[in-house]
């Protein structure tokens, strides 16, 4: 029946037949299919359906009809498309499957790449952004110094001398981040500022959304009476309306009188903050010379390069360095400050502590949904592959038709960039979503990320580089293969010969070998992970994390000698030490885990060394719960008028007495400003404890009394034990403060919760690269169940001889999880030996604690859970086939 439906359609061809006469041949015939599989059992309109996807669609015949006469190639474009979606609809589970699975590997590439664009490839919005350049000293300034700010800086002194000169750059400025506080002291809000000196917004073109700028001539008088705010915070405190006289605000304590606002394009220069106020930097009379928190940046003069900059930056560092050198310091010191020497770097994408923070994190998480979408472009091919053998007397008759190959696969190829193309689409969307709640999920409480996600060139351009790349790698080996055979040979064989041959399958399996070998890698490095993370919350920093509050206290109004300041800090801790619920409490000058760092210079005996420095009260070690291994505790004796003394922890035994006991030693520290050099003598040891951060390396730590603290100040920082909620605690430590100062001003965190807050990138990677380990697992099980239900399938025929022949159905099972477990054992090996190489660049990314990249423990855990879910996978069609019915199986070509 088909040869003879051939024969007359080529003849109707050459004879340039009308189509109605070509309409009628070509019904004639899908009528007598679609009757032949009605009477095999389906229903009417499923068996047209069948009966027209096998012969690839009346239309599309009539179509290589035309190709065969010579229609034009826009008009075959535009005809494989319209058929291509049309397959596409006629398979709605395929269509499914490949559009969702394109859509999330294609929707968490993009989302990855969107936040690296934001972090690190986005110009800042303002003029001429690659003009910009920052001035800093080259290696940074190896922690001398103050450093306020997390981007470094220079000091006030350099930037003047900067500012008075500076031939390579048509303007420079200078800015710095802070945290200020708005409002009465009593109901004092901290919002984000910024301050800034030289002409910032003019040198930046940033013009105002309402009112002026500030401008150099602001920076007279200490502190400055004018502001300006930005448009989120213009909206959201003052209501947006219209600035005048009366638009003030209390600042610090201090009126300002709001003079403008920013446009809402501009949020800094630095990359995921934001701030709420800019003031001019107060220039006071007097200043430090060893603070280093400004950031200096400059617009270079036209015809300038960085290198030319840097070279003049360069050579005018040693006078700079001379005539600003801090005073109140060591010899060594002073000389080291003044061997700085400045360098000029590009500033067109601002700084970022999220580029520090999360840059291997965001590359490491690029390069895990690369892979997932490789695992989700290999179950496509494989799906397009079985279709692909389904369509052989499709692709016979449109050859035989006057199709040539290169149409063919132009169909073919064009059907897999529809799927790759609606699977961008949706993953662009998705996207949107997907990066926004990551930006979310990195954001905390105190430290909130505030990143413009917008689609732009970049990320247009990588979405659909991802989707051509799909469409190649899914798209072009179906249809190769599906335009491979000979017609005759096609509609000999049925369907059936040419399926069956080895050949036809070997592909499948290297595609799902390739899969499973993927899939461990990143099961291996999600397992790895989310151990790392399980060691860092569960690791013991040597003192009390769970029913601390942190309060940051200060009472500006309060004046008067050091002597008055220390006998209120005693009575505002016994004013909460007596609060129902409050086990303890103490003040110190550094809270451990939160970032911070005070470090002196130390000389005991013949050892010069550096050691940390926090001033504690009593009480300090039994709140934190850190254990005293010898000696006594401060006490009341220790004041500002009794002789110095210090508890040191094992480390200061270690490397300044080589492990010897230092009970009654004297340390002398070295000089700086404000704090003088002092001989402490050494009363107790502690125990070992972690400093500024859970990864930190251990530091020899010195802790003195808070009474002498040599800057002790209108402000305290307090350590609350308490068994009570926090809310509770903190309302009752306002209460007791109240009572005690005059407008205190106080502010709280909850200490276990600013430590989880600083594993949120370990928590991020953890759970990302989990979600993704788990989705790659399931993906490799869908393509290893198709490879093996496709085999079966194939293998129908084999296996009801075989049963008629009296195998067993454990037999059957047997044979069939073998050639699974082949597949299996060949994609575990190569994914362990994958695994070990990937292993290495997951060392370099210090993501992983308290754990080897190699860890055995993990390879084997990944291989067991991996092998198990993709056997369960195998054992439906395996008992699927054990089950047929062998008379069914010999009837069925």
């Amino acid at each position: 029946m088909l040869s003879d439906l051939l024969y007359r359609l080529r003849a109707l061809t050459k004879r340039r037949t009308v189509e109605s006469e070509l309409d009628d041949e070509l019904r004639l015939h899908l009528d007598h299919e679609a009757a032949k599989l009605e009477r095999a059992g389906f229903s009417p309109d499923d068996a047209r359906r069948r009966a027209r996807l096998a012969l690839g669609g009346v239309e599309q015949v009539k179509e290589d009809c035309r190709d065969a006469r010579g229609t034009r190639w826009l008009e075959d474009v535009a005809q494989d498309i319209r058929f291509g979606a049309r397959q596409l609809r006629f398979n709605p589970g395929f269509t499914a499957v490949a559009v969702s699975s394109l859509a999330l590997g294609i929707g968490a590439n993009t989302a990855i790449f969107q936040l690296v664009n934001a972090v690190r490839l986005r110009a800042l919005p303002v003029e001429r952004p690659y003009e910009l350049a920052e001035i800093r000293i080259a290696g940074g300034n190896k922690g001398m110094g103050l450093n306020p700010d997390r981007y470094g800086g220079l000091t006030r002194p350099v930037w003047e001398e900067i500012q008075r000169d500076h031939p390579a750059f048509s303007g420079v400025f200078a800015w710095g981040r802070n945290q200020v506080g708005v409002g009465r002291p009593s109901e004092m809000q901290r919002v984000n500022g910024l301050s800034v000196a030289g002409d910032f917004f003019g040198t930046l073109g940033v013009s105002p959304w309402r009112g002026r700028l500030l401008q150099p001539a602001d920076e007279t008088g200490c502190p400055s009476t004018v502001a300006v705010v930005s448009h989120a915070y213009w909206q959201r405190a003052l209501g947006g309306r219209e600035l005048d006289e009366s638009t003030q605000l209390l600042v610090n304590g201090q009126s300002k009188q709001i003079v403008g606002v920013t446009p809402p394009s501009f949020f800094g220069l630095s990359v995921g903050e934001s701030f709420d106020i800019a003031q001019p930097f107060c220039r006071a009379p007097q200043v430090r010379r060893d603070v280093f928190s400004m950031i200096v940046m400059g617009r270079l003069q036209p015809g300038w390069t960085l290198e030319r900059a840097t070279r003049q930056v360069e050579s005018a560092s040693p006078a700079i360095f001379d005539v600003t050198a801090p005073t109140g310091y060591t010899a060594p010191t002073v000389e080291r400050f003044k061997a700085f020497r400045l360098e000029a770097v590009s500033a067109a994408r601002g700084v970022s502590w999220l580029r520090e923070e999360y840059d291997d994190s965001l590359v490491l998480l690029l390069g895990i949904t690369g892979l997932v979408l490789l695992i989700a472009c290999a179950n496509l091919a494989n799906l397009m592959l079985a279709r692909a053998s389904t369509r052989d007397r499709e692709v016979a008759v449109r050859m035989a038709l006057g199709a040539s190959r290169g149409r063919l696969l132009r169909q073919m190829v064009t059907e897999g960039g529809l799927l790759a193309g609606i699977g961008g689409a949706l993953g662009l969307g998705l996207a949107q979503f997907l990066s926004r709640t990551l930006v979310q999920t990195i954001s905390t409480d105190s430290n909130n990320v505030e990143l413009p996600i917008t689609t732009d060139w970049r990320v247009l351009a990588f979405t659909g580089l991802a989707a051509v790349a799909t469409c190649l790698l899914f798209g072009i080996v179906p249809a190769l293969r599906g335009t491979r055979a000979e017609p005759v040979e096609a509609i000999k064989a049925g369907g059936r010969g040419l399926s069956q041959a080895p050949a036809r399958t070997t592909v499948h399996r290297a595609i799902v070998v390739a899969q499973l070998a993927i899939s461990l890698v990143l099961l291996v490095g999600a397992l790895l992970f989310v151990r790392s993370l399980y060691n860092l919350t569960t690791f013991d920093p040597g003192f009390r994390l769970r029913g601390i509050t942190v309060a940051f206290v200060g009472y500006p109004q309060l004046k008067g000698p050091p002597d008055r300041l220390e006998a209120l800090q005693r009575q505002v801790l016994e004013s909460i030490r007596s609060i129902p619920g409050v086990v303890d409490a103490a003040t110190t000058t550094n809270v451990p885990l939160l970032g911070g760092s005070w470090t002196h210079g130390v000389k005991m005996g013949a050892v010069e060394d550096s050691s940390k420095f926090t001033w504690v009260s009593p009480g300090y070690f039994r709140t934190m719960g850190i254990p005293l291994l010898e000696g006594r505790g401060f006490d009341e004796r220790d004041t500002s008028s009794s002789r110095r003394v210090a508890i040191v922890n094992q480390m200061f035994a270690r490397v300044f007495v080589g492990g010897a006991s230092p009970i009654g030693r004297i340390l002398r520290t070295s000089p700086e400003p404000d704090f003088p050099a002092t001989d402490y003598e050494i009363v107790g040891v502690i125990a070992d404890t972690k400093y500024n951060e859970l990864r930190g390396r251990g530091y020899p730590m010195t802790f003195a009394p808070a009474g002498q603290y040599p800057a002790l100040g209108p402000w305290a920082t307090v350590l609350v034990h308490s068994t009570t909620a926090p809310t509770v605690t903190m309302d009752a430590v306002k209460r007791a403060l109240s009572a005690t100062v005059t407008d205190p001003i106080v502010t709280q965190t909850v200490f276990e919760t600013r430590v989880r807050e600083g594993m949120v990138r370990e928590r991020v990677v953890a759970m990302l690269a989990g979600f993704f380990g788990v989705l790659a697992t399931v993906l490799a099980m869908i393509g290893l169940y198709g490879l093996i239900a496709y085999l079966v399938a194939r293998r129908r025929n084999e296996i009801g001889v075989r049963l008629a022949l009296g195998a067993r159905p454990a037999q059957v099972v047997g044979m069939v999880a073998r050639d699974a477990g082949r597949l299996l054992a060949f994609g575990l090996t190569i994914g362990v030996v994958l695994a070990l190489v990937a292993a290495r660049g997951a060392s370099s990314t210090a993501l992983l604690f308290g754990l080897s990249p190699y860890d055995p423990l993990t390879i084997a855990a990944a291989c067991i859970l991996l092998g198990g879910v993709a056997g369960a996978g195998c054992l439906i069609p395996a008992r699927r086939a054990s089950r047929l019915d062998a008379l069914i199986a010999l009837r069925h070509e």
